[in-house]
């Protein structure tokens, strides 16, 4: 059977860690379609995102995905940040390393934005993808995505930020399922 959904590699920075509370700050999104067994990237989305209240942000949070209002001086509202995702992800398989996490957020922006979810059903998670296929690899104890990146060779030079991480989680679904 061939994929004939594109796939949505999707990555969020956030205010803190419970998507009931921390805001999306930051959004990264690489589109990518199956042909002729190469997975080929058609389109990508790259967005800050302006937090509407930073006072119940986690410091480390801020910190580690490297948050200052410079750099967002000229982030979008969440409401256009959804409206470009709901239109750049229809129809595509979510696809994110520990995608509960980042669905969770994704999902309760679409809820406070009353903007319609319209990607496919199916969500594929790289930290699964990764220990059916190495584990029985007695070098592997860990799976965040900076050690699979690492095992693999993919360069990451921004980790933590959101377009940078979702490129990697492209690159290293690639690498499990041995696609170009």
């Amino acid at each position: 059977m061939i994929i004939q959904q594109p796939l949505a590699f999707i990555d969020v920075e956030t205010t803190g860690l419970n998507d009931d509370v921390a805001e999306i700050i930051e959004l990264g999104v690489v589109i990518a379609k199956l042909k002729d067994g190469e997975l080929v990237v058609t389109d990508q989305l790259d967005l800050k995102i302006h937090p509407k209240h930073l006072e119940t942000a986690e410091p480390a949070a801020l910190r580690i995905n490297g948050y200052n209002e410079a750099d967002w001086m000229f982030a979008v509202t969440l409401e256009d940040a959804m409206k470009s995702f709901a239109e750049k992800t229809d129809g595509a398989i979510f696809v994110a390393h520990n995608v509960t996490f980042d669905y969770g957020f994704i999902d309760q922006a679409f809820k406070k934005t009353g903007i319609e979810n319209k990607m496919h059903y199916h969500k594929i998670d790289t930290i699964a993808l990764a220990f059916g296929v190495l584990i029985n690899n007695d070098d592997m104890n860990k799976f965040s995505l900076k050690a699979l990146t690492e095992y693999y060779g993919i360069e990451n030079k921004k980790a933590h930020s959101a377009f940078a991480d979702a490129y990697a989680t492209y690159e290293l679904f690639k690498k499990l399922l041995n696609l170009k």
